[in-house]
């Protein structure tokens, strides 16, 4: 299975932070952002992975390379200045990504999921991993019965999936979100969930990245 990282953001609720680096490559317990997903992906026996760039693409390159330092094959899907948003960069990465299902992790996010504990293999269009509702998200994207997603606002989708690229069939390389595929899918009863209750934030403002850090300096220090 591979895996694609999305990383083209530009992070405007993070500025100053990010004006001079892209979000993902922001350090939290010394190191990026990313480089964390990379390791997860690495232990899960994932090692083909796409990360999708457009805000200072050059740094990624600078910063992680080809991926060797930490075991992993990358490749960079470039986009236009501004972006693709999220669907708009998978369906652009596509050709990177075959025809099999692969695991798709916001670089923004940091979570103690394993990525060992996803299935390893999807019969439907996606599976989506589910945590509880942050403070700044109270009302939820998803609910999920009897395993698979539905559409009543319950619980907030962790930017942790796998998904068939069969999901975008027939979409062009445009501006687009993923949201209204994951309806689509939802509507013909394609997607699936689970529901994780371990730790999860989007590290979306410099109060979280902190709030983040000091969660990982306690942990360690256990």
């Amino acid at each position: 299975m591979r895996a694609m990282i999305l990383a083209a953001g530009r992070g405007e609720r993070m500025r100053p932070l990010t004006d001079h680096t892209p979000k993902p490559l922001l350090k939290v317990a010394g190191k990026p952002l990313i480089v964390w997903h990379l390791e997860n992906l690495k232990r899960a026996g994932i090692e083909q992975v796409v990360i999708n760039t457009a805000w200072l693409p050059e740094q990624f390159e600078q910063a992680l390379g080809d991926g060797s330092n930490y075991g992993v094959q990358i490749t960079y899907s470039k986009e236009p200045e501004g972006g693709l948003e999220t669907a708009g960069g998978v369906i652009n990465a596509l050709p990177h990504l075959g025809d099999e299902p692969f695991v798709l992790v916001n670089g923004d996010i940091w979570c103690d999921f394993d990525f060992r504990n996803l299935p390893k293999s999807i019969t439907e269009l996606g599976h989506l991993v589910m945590v509880d509702n942050p403070e700044h998200h109270p009302s939820g994207d998803f609910s999920i019965r009897d395993s698979f997603i539905k559409s009543t606002p319950a619980l907030t989708f962790s930017g942790i999936s796998i998904l068939h690229p069969k999901l975008f069939a027939g979409a062009e390389v445009g501006f687009l979100k993923l949201r209204p595929f994951f309806e689509q899918a939802i509507n013909k009863h394609s997607l699936t969930g689970e529901h994780y209750q371990g730790f999860w934030t989007d590290v979306g403002t410099p109060e979280r990245l902190a709030q983040l850090s000091s969660f990982l300096a306690s942990d360690n220090s256990e």
